[in-house]
C-alpha cells in the first residue's frame, strides 16, 4: 500500500511524523535523513519478524522505541533516529504501513534537500520518466528482474550522472524499489511529493504542439485559480492530440483536444 493511502491509525501516525520531521537545519542534513529513512524503511520491508514487533499493538509503547534505539542508534543520524523511534511508537493499521510511511518521509526529506531548487526537482523527475517512457531499452533495463539492484542502480547513475540534482538521482535510484509497481509510477508519485512540500499542485499538460511562454502563463494562471493553490505544470507533446489540451491534475482530467471531443461524438452515436 502506497502512503498516501494509508488509513486510520496509519494515517494519523504518518501525520504525526510528518510534523516531527520538520524543517531541516540544513540541505545536507535533509540529504542524509532522506537516505537514512529509505534505509530503515527497506530494512523493515525485508524483515517481517522486526516490522511486527514494531508494530505489535500489544507491546508497550516505550519497548518498541528501546528497540529502535538499540538497533539503529549510531547507525543512523540523530535526525532520523528520533523518527524511527517515535515511529515504533505509534500504532499502525497494518505493520506494512510502517515501512510505506518511513519511506514516504524519506521522499518528503529528499525533496526538502533541494531547498529553492524544488520546482528544478519535480522538472527533472518529469524528464527522467519521459526518458524512461519513451527509451524501451532503458525501461526494460532499469526494470529486468534478472539484473542486480546495484547494477540498475548503476546504471542509474552513468545515465544521469551529474546532468541532474542529486535529489533527482537519489530519488530515481529509490523508484528501484519498486513500492509503486514501476519507475515511471514512482518519478509520478514523487513529482506529488515535492509539488505538496511547496504547496503546490502538480499537472501534466498534453497538447499536439509546445506552448508558448504566454500560453503557459495563462493556463497556469486558470488552474492554480481553480484548485486554490499554484500549480507546477509539465508539458508533452502528442501529436495524436491533434488540438487543444489534456491536463491531469491526480484523479483529475480536463480533456479539451479535438481528439477528446472526437471520441466523445463516437461514444454519444455508438449508445
Amino acid at each position: 500500500m502506497a502512503a498516501s493511502l494509508l488509513r486510520g491509525a496509519s494515517a494519523e501516525a504518518l501525520a504525526d511524523l510528518g510534523e516531527r520531521l520538520g524543517k531541516p537545519a540544513t540541505l545536507a542534513e535533509a540529504a542524509t535523513t532522506g537516505d537514512e529513512l529509505f534505509s530503515v524503511s527497506q530494512l523493515l520491508r525485508a524483515d517481517a519478524a522486526l516490522r511486527r514487533v514494531a508494530t505489535d499493538a500489544s507491546l508497550p509503547a516505550e519497548a518498541k522505541q528501546g528497540l529502535a534505539r538499540q538497533i539503529f542508534e549510531g547507525k543512523v543520524g540523530d535526525a532520523s533516529l528520533a523518527i524511527v523511534e517515535s515511529a515504533f511508537g505509534h500504532r499502525w493499521t497494518s505493520p506494512r504501513d510502517l515501512s510505506d510511511a518511513l519511506e514516504r518521509l524519506s521522499e518528503v526529506a529528499t525533496a526538502r534537500s533541494t531547498g529553492a531548487k524544488a520546482d528544478r526537482l519535480a522538472d527533472e523527475l518529469f524528464g527522467v520518466g519521459q526518458l524512461v517512457a519513451t527509451n524501451p531499452e532503458l525501461r526494460d533495463a532499469l526494470a529486468n528482474p534478472g539484473r542486480s539492484v546495484d547494477d540498475r542502480v548503476a546504471l542509474v547513475e552513468a545515465v544521469l550522472g551529474d546532468k541532474v540534482l542529486p535529489a533527482t538521482v537519489t530519488l530515481t535510484k529509490q523508484a528501484l524499489a519498486g513500492t509503486y509497481g514501476t519507475l515511471t509510477a514512482a518519478l509520478e508519485v514523487y513529482r506529488r511529493v515535492v509539488a505538496d512540500t511547496v504547496g503546490e499542485a502538480v499537472a501534466t499538460v498534453r497538447v499536439a504542439q509546445p506552448l508558448s511562454e504566454a500560453e503557459r502563463d495563462r493556463l497556469r494562471t486558470a488552474l492554480s485559480r481553480q484548485y486554490g493553490r499554484e500549480v507546477h505544470v509539465n508539458e508533452v507533446v502528442e501529436p495524436e492530440v491533434i488540438g487543444g489540451v489534456r491536463v491531469e491534475i491526480g484523479d483529475d482530467v480536463i480533456d479539451g483536444t479535438v481528439a477528446g471531443r472526437l471520441d466523445d461524438a463516437r461514444r454519444r452515436l455508438a449508445g
